[in-house]
Order: C-alpha cells, then structure tokens, then sequence
C-alpha cells in the first residue's frame, strides 16, 4: 500500500481543540500521526484531497504546509531504521515492518495488559487490523486454542506472518476488505474479538463483529479517544453487545464489552 505524507502545522490554543482536529484527519483517511507529519493511503488522498484541503481552509490554527508521495521503499527503510525489534513480556518479540501494533503504544499496551489477566485457555480469538501480529501473538501464547489475525495491508499480513513465526506461535494470518464478511473466514464463533482499529472502521464492522461472537462472548475494541465512546457504545448497544470495563491510558481509550 502506497501513503502520502502530509507535513502538518497545529498551533490551536487548547489541547482538545488539538485532539478535535486530529480526530477530524484519521475520520478523513489520515491512519497515523507524530505531530508534525501525518500519513495517508495514496487513494484515500486522492479520493478525499478536496474536503481535506477544506479541514484546513476552514480554520486559521492548522496548516497544511505541503503533502507528497512517500516511496515504499524510502518509507519502510526509514520506518526500520527508527522502530528496531522490540523484547516485550513473554518473551515475545516483535519487528515492526512498517506496521502499527510493536506493543509499546498506549493503545496496544492496554489491550496486552488485558490479555495477560485473563484466561485463554481453549478460547478461540480474532484479531482484526492485527498490524505487526503482537496482540495475536499474545493471544496464542497465553492459551488461545486457535487465532485468526486479519489485516486489509498485504505488508501488514506479511509481517504478522514473520513475528508469528520469529515466536514460533502458530497462527492464522490472512488479508480482508474494509468490512469483514464473516462467511468468508469461517468466521464464527469466537470466544473474544480484539480490533485496536481508527473509531470509523470499528463503527464499520460492529455488524460483522456481532454476527461472528458467540454467546458470552467479549469483544475488546481501542485506538479512540473518549469522544468517541459513546458513538461506539450506542452502536455496540443495537447488536446486544453491552459495554462491561472501560479503560484509561492517557488520552487513549480502550472498551470491554459482553454478548
């Protein structure tokens, strides 16, 4: 998959007015952001580039100061050289090849942290936008008795292929679309969903997530902030999908919720 690379200016005067306009990127197709320069999937640029160039019209507080292709070649030797393997708890390690997930970000930490205090064992998981692998990993290695990992970045599915083998866990690693169909993958049931996915796709696929949870079932969802709870509780709600634990890293939020 091919990104631009959008070389960005905030100054607003508040920290949430910060966070508003961050979040007003990822929902126009902006997946990562280091405060200074944010990364889109080429055709998501190009099918959105005028009402992005609007977001920044519109407020005197943020600049787009250029944007331009990022060769995948320049973009994963740069990614490669700046996140090298990462040794987390367990013994797992991770290379991150230009993927999210190493297991350090807040997001992905609290879903690790979740993991770890409860009972796998026999439980059948799905992970959906599995990026390096890491949660999947964790997963297996703390019991799951099978793992299906799926990622729509064919470099994502190729690197949660190499971490699960560099941890010699043996896990189901394969390609999706935007929306999961759950006839495609077998999907169904599983005991617990993990998605650490932008609050828009999570949105997108709660219908597939019901449809592939079994009763009793839990499905863990992060990557948002708090804004965006409610929205995702209110959606959870109309499958009977009912929200048991919220958790806190920062400004990161990470929700539990019951079948």
């Amino acid at each position: 998959m091919r990104y631009h690379v959008a070389h960005i200016d905030l100054h607003f005067d508040e920290e949430w007015q910060n966070d508003l306009f961050v979040q007003s990127l990822f929902d126009a197709g902006f997946d990562t952001f280091d405060g200074q320069d944010a990364y889109i999937p080429s055709e998501l640029w190009t099918a959105n580039q005028s009402a992005i160039e609007a977001l920044f019209a519109n407020t005197e507080k943020a600049q787009l100061l250029s944007i331009e292709p990022c060769p995948d070649e320049n973009w994963n030797a740069t990614w490669e050289a700046e996140h090298p393997m990462q040794e987390l708890p367990l013994g797992v390690r991770i290379i991150p090849h230009c993927a999210f997930g190493a297991g350090h970000h807040e997001t992905t930490s609290m879903m690790i942290d979740a993991l770890m205090t409860t009972d796998l064992n026999g439980k059948r998981v799905l992970d959906h936008g599995t990026g390096t692998g890491v949660l999947a990993i964790f997963a297996k290695r703390l019991g799951a008795e099978s793992v299906l990992a799926l990622d729509i970045d064919d470099k994502s599915v190729s690197n949660a292929k190499e971490n699960a083998a560099l941890n010699n866990e043996s896990i189901e690693v394969d390609l999706c679309g935007p929306v999961l169909d759950p006839l495609t993958y077998n999907l169904s049931p599983f005991t617990l969903i993990l998605a650490n996915i932008h609050r828009n796709i999570l949105l997108a696929n709660m219908p597939s997530y019901a449809a592939c949870l079994a009763p009793g079932g839990q499905l863990w969802l992060s990557g948002f902030y708090e804004s965006d709870i409610p929205a995702l509780v209110d959606s959870a709600a109309s499958y009977n999908l009912h929200p048991i634990e919220t958790v806190c890293n920062g400004e990161w939020r990470m929700v539990r919720f019951l079948r």
